[in-house]
């Protein structure tokens, strides 16, 4: 039997470099059969909309600078310091616009007031500058995908990419111009509750969904039609709160920072992000709305960035109860000086900068150069010459079937299949009758995230009804809700939209839902676990002191797993959450666990796509997935420790738990089964400056067509710094049809090996001797060494983690094997 093989030269990057102005490029990529849909979804999403110009031409910076210079000279200083102030719209008032004290509004999402407020800001104001329209719109609008912690486990910055595109037709259909995301945390602590919203624990893994987001998002250049601006957050270090403890002080040595916490920023800022968030909380013991290091040093000094920075939400005055000022007055002075632009929500900047620039604590310059960054976004996004939208045609665009299709197949490729014994999925066509049981079985809006901006609940179908609709009439479809796992969201008091609140603790419940899920389970065939968590238990200030399953759902599902098993019937776990948890009794017990996050919108008919065998799941891991609590922070870029460790082992002895995670990171399973072999290095060592390319053959040696993730790790064995024992930095999603096998080659180069040393403070490659990894997950097994010759040096503002240093796609469609 011949299998077709197929080669594909791996971009390890975003697939460009940023230009001088930070303008980004369309990222150039290469098609294969799964993402023909992706590349069709990226050409539809720049059809022009009514909501957005293009400018006809990309106006020079020469010309930008001369326009928002032109504007400054003209500005008396409280126009500009009502350029730096950005108000909830639920406290703003027409006189508020009229007087020029507003730059930017937060809040408001209705086009026909959209419209309304900028014709006041466009024609009845003496300076005529648009107003900038901010929601946060995290993982869709109207059309919910799945969040953003599971578009991570795609490992595929391509449909990433797409998937922000429609978010931003949709954002931009409505007159909002701007949107507070992408959030670019690293999180290694699940009990935090807003790891929900990043893409995990790999620095490398985030820059490359970080890039995705922010072409998606923004386009070719700001100002593009049916795009907006983006805005990511929060700068920096918000993800490593002690405890998981949302809000609390962070401390991080600088070696840390920069190795893990800041270069998916640099990412985005590479790819053009034109506004930045500092962080709510202190990064060692400095308020991130009042760190110049951060703001000015590393963001603007060292990165180039000519965006502007936003505070969170009432950031800059909480800066008073911090203790880090003694009043709002030395709050806005300092936020000023440190490099914040805008003030979100608190009206601190317009209370109380008049009066510093009146008495020359802060100077006309400084003024300026606030301001500056704000009016030049303005201008490349073509606010000036198209502020308004077509109300006439959002509906319309909210409404479109192709982003129904596209979240539901995105959906169903952020699963990822954590067990699959006996095969017990997909559901074979032998099964008649179907237990369905759990307390998130028939909630649509524990599908739709923490953050689902104007989405409907009436819109989104239940995991439920999705399987009753699939499963048809031929298969009985039993349900028991089983016990509840807490109050009912703030959502079920709005049919149509969904306002969750978050909360900590769970009613008692009694022995009777138990006793009823078991006896359900026994009259059916086989038996579907929908657990987890509901969209209001993670998200901002939803942290959690345990990974457990809520409420009584552990004891359940061992009622019923025990009972069905004992009855010689299958059982499988369907996990419904936004943080890893604690599965370990299920990971031995439960014969298949099926990990679909929370899937958005069109979550629904996705899985059940997937149980029913329509899909088949190749998600992988985007962290590592602790056994318990007590094992966090667990995550698989360690450092050793001990002499003769090996690599992988994560040895700090417990002896009460094994010290190994219950699934490695990057770990993943599929209906079918795949082998890499053949890993060749063309030389095993790198000159000065120079690259490697490493090959290795994927095949799938099942019946079924699927994905695999192919992913290359490397490893410094010393230098002036103990490095890790593993470093992502290179992976591929492949798809192939059974008996196809596919050559997939990474390129290595400085990009790859660079790291921040505290030795020399600064970015570089060193000479050493290197090990190399690929596999289908961070336990990858097949080896190769190599030696760097020379060191390489890294300029201040080069680094580019995400940037590659060359994009080579090639399909060799005429090349077989036996």
């Amino acid at each position: 039997m011949q299998d077709q093989d197929r080669t594909t030269r791996v971009p390890q990057g975003n697939g460009r470099k940023a230009s001088s102005t930070h303008q980004p490029t369309l990222r150039s990529c290469f098609l294969r059969p799964r993402t023909l849909l992706v590349s069709l979804l990226l050409i539809t999403s720049v059809t022009p909309l009514a909501t957005s110009q293009s400018p006809a031409t990309i106006p020079s910076e020469a010309a930008v600078a001369a326009r928002v210079d032109s504007l400054l000279a003209k500005m008396t200083v409280a126009e500009k310091i009502g350029q730096l102030n950005q108000l909830d719209y639920v406290n703003a008032s027409d006189d508020a616009i009229l007087r020029g004290d507003v730059g930017a509004f937060l809040n408001l999402a209705d086009p026909v007031e959209i419209n309304r407020v900028q014709h006041l800001a466009m024609d009845r104001t003496r300076m005529h500058i648009p107003l900038l329209l901010g929601f946060d719109v995290i993982n869709g609008y109207r059309t919910l995908f799945p969040i953003s912690l599971a578009q991570a486990a795609t490992w595929d910055p391509a449909l990433v990419e797409a998937m922000h595109a429609t978010i931003a037709q949709e954002t931009a259909a409505v007159g909002i111009n701007w949107t507070f995301a992408p959030m670019l945390d690293i999180a290694r602590d699940p009990r935090w509750g807003r790891i929900v919203e990043g893409s995990g624990e790999d620095p490398y893994l985030a820059s490359r969904m970080a890039v995705a987001k922010i072409q998606g998002l923004q386009g070719p250049q700001l100002g593009a039609p049916g795009k907006i601006l983006a805005c990511v957050k929060h700068f920096a270090g918000y993800g490593a709160p002690p405890g998981g403890r949302d809000y609390d002080s962070v401390y991080l040595p600088e070696v840390q920072l920069q190795n893990v916490y800041l270069p998916p920023f640099r990412a985005a800022v590479e790819a053009g992000a034109g506004s930045v968030m500092s962080a709510y909380m202190s990064l060692n013991d400095v308020p991130a709305s009042g760190n110049a290091a951060l703001l000015r040093g590393v963001l603007r000094d060292q990165w180039g960035f000519r965006g502007f920075v936003v505070s969170d939400s009432w950031a800059i005055h909480t800066m008073r109860s911090e203790g880090y000022v003694e009043n709002l007055d030395q709050a806005a002075l300092r936020a000023l000086k440190a490099g914040e632009n805008m003030d979100m929500g608190s009206q601190t900047y317009l209370k109380f900068l008049p009066e510093h620039v009146a008495n020359h604590d802060v100077s006309l310059r400084e003024l300026d150069d606030a301001v500056r960054p704000i009016l030049r976004i303005k201008v490349l996004m073509g606010l000036f010459e198209h502020p308004y939208v077509d109300a006439s045609k959002t509906e319309a665009t909210l409404t479109d079937p192709a982003h129904r299709a596209q979240a539901r197949h995105a959906a169903s490729e952020t699963a990822v299949l954590l067990r699959n014994e006996d095969n017990t999925l997909p559901i074979a066509p032998s099964i008649h009758s179907i237990a369905v049981i759990g307390p998130l079985a028939d909630t649509p809006a524990a599908l739709m995230g923490s953050w689902p901006a104007k989405a409907k609940k009436s819109e989104t179908l239940s995991l439920l009804s999705a399987i009753r609709e699939r499963a048809g009439a031929a298969v009985q479809i039993l349900y028991e809700p089983g016990v509840p796992i807490g109050r009912e969201p703030q959502a079920e008091l709005n049919p149509d939209t969904i306002t969750p609140r978050p909360y900590n603790s769970d009613p008692p419940a009694p022995d009777s839902p138990i006793a009823k899920a078991v006896a359900t389970s026994l009259k059916a065939d086989l038996t579907l676990l929908i657990l987890g968590e509901d969209a209001s238990m993670n998200g901002e200030y939803a942290s959690r002191a345990s990974i457990d399953l809520p409420g009584r759902q552990e004891e359940m599902m061992q009622a019923v797993t025990l009972a069905a098993r004992k009855a010689g019937k299958p059982v499988a776990l369907v996990l419904v959450n936004g943080r890893p948890l604690n599965i370990t009794w299920a990971s031995t017990h439960v014969p298949s666990i099926l990990e679909v996050w929370q899937p958005g919108t069109e979550g629904g008919h996705a899985v059940a796509d997937l149980l029913f065998g329509d899909a088949n799941p190749g998600g992988k891991l985007p962290l590592t997935w602790p056994r318990s609590t007590g094992q966090i922070p667990i995550y698989y870029a360690h450092n050793a420790t001990k002499v003769n460790q090996e690599a992988a082992d994560f040895k700090s002895f417990y002896w009460d738990e094994p010290t190994t995670p219950l699934y490695p990171f990057g770990f993943g399973l599929s209906y079918t089964t795949f082998t890499l072999r053949d890993l060749k290095l063309n030389t095993s060592e790198i000159q000065s400056g120079g690259s490697l390319e490493a090959t290795v053959v994927v095949e799938n040696k099942g019946s079924r067509p699927g994905d695999e993730v192919v992913q290359l790790y490397t490893h410094q064995r010393s230098g002036t710094a103990v490095r890790p024992v593993r470093e992502l930095k290179g992976f591929e999603r492949v798809t192939l049809q059974p008996g196809e096998s596919k050559t997939v080659a990474f390129t290595i180069g400085p990009r790859q090996l660079q790291f921040w040393s505290p030795a020399t403070r600064a970015w570089g490659v060193e000479p050493d001797d290197f090990d190399l990894w690929v596999g289908d997950s961070s336990r990858a097994t097949l080896h190769e060494t190599f030696k760097v010759t020379a060191p390489v040096k890294i300029a201040a503002g080069q680094n580019g983690q995400a940037v590659p240093e060359k994009t080579v796609a090639k399909e060799d469609k005429n090349d077989h094997e036996q």
